[in-house]
């Protein structure tokens, strides 16, 4: 079976740059002090609604107040100034419209000493003062993905016991940070809230798997607003990949389907039609994610 997934026309990336200084001249930042290989491209998209430059007191920031995570939220509200960089640009020209965007807030960085802070990802983008550009390759590890943790309340939960079957299903873990590729974010739920980690690693291969292909798919068909992809699907090198860069069916470790959330559709994975067991054990016992 095939699950279809909205794409949107355009995706916009937001990164603030939390500062007690700001610079003199910020159109000065580009291109002179944005360094690396996206300095061209940040040359000609600055002053376009693609990259979009504006500095606010921290106390009057439309960001202060913004979903973030612990280190974000400190940056943001030890800081005198918030210097914001927006690019909206269209999917299919991603990821190199949120690298130019990034590669802008690193030398403004420099120019203010400041601390960036990734919107989307809700955390602090790494970061050295006059000494690291944006890399020129895009890979999805350096920094492009952060996590949204919740635990229900729904009482106590039982103590880790492999063996026993008392596990709690309070855990739900979505990424932070797809959406600005066009991909809807990926969410597991239901998982034993002692299986944080084990969750934020499948999440994270499950999104290396279906990214290279929906950018692939996006670039080659930019006005195309729904894509369909396998509703089972295989992580690892036994993956089927179909010459529309959509992953096969093939062998099923896990399945993905089209659920939800506050903020919009959002990609659902679980266990394969077939499976057993609890979400639990298909966390513990899979070897393709154990694996990966």
């Amino acid at each position: 079976m095939k699950i279809t997934y909205p794409i949107p026309a355009e995706t916009t990336s937001v990164f603030v740059v939390a500062a007690d200084r700001r610079s003199v001249d910020l159109d000065a930042v580009v291109p002179w002090r944005t360094g690396g290989p996206h300095r061209k491209a940040a040359a000609r998209a600055i002053g376009t609604p693609r990259l979009n430059l504006r500095v606010f007191p921290a106390a009057l920031s439309p960001w202060r107040r913004t979903s973030l995570g612990d280190e974000g939220r400190a940056a943001l509200h030890a800081a005198r100034h918030h210097v914001v960089v927006t690019a909206t640009a269209p999917v299919a020209e991603q990821p190199e419209a949120a690298q130019v965007a990034r590669a802008v807030a690193r030398g403004v960085a420099d120019t203010c000493r400041g601390v960036i802070v990734d919107v989307l990802t809700g955390g602090v983008v790494p970061h050295r003062t006059g000494c690291q550009a944006e890399p020129g390759e895009f890979h999805l590890e350096d920094d492009w993905l952060g996590w949204s943790t919740d635990v229900g309340s729904g009482g106590s939960c039982p103590p880790c016991d492999p063996a026993g079957s008392g596990a709690c299903t309070c855990l739900t873990v979505a990424t932070r940070g797809l959406r600005r590729f066009g991909l809807p974010e990926i969410m597991l739920e239901g998982a034993a809230c002692v299986h944080g980690l084990c969750t934020v690693s499948v999440l994270r291969t499950v999104a290396r798997c279906l990214l290279p292909g929906h950018l692939t798919w996006s670039a080659a068909s930019p006005e195309t607003r729904r894509r369909s992809i396998g509703e089972h699907l295989w992580i690892g090198g036994a993956e089927s990949v179909s010459a529309s860069g959509a992953p096969g069916l093939g062998r099923r470790p896990f399945r993905v389907r089209l659920g939800s959330r506050a903020d919009g559709s959002c990609l659902s994975v679980g266990p394969p039609s077939g499976f057993t067991g609890t979400l639990n054990d298909w966390l513990c016992r899979t070897p393709g994610l154990l694996a990966a």
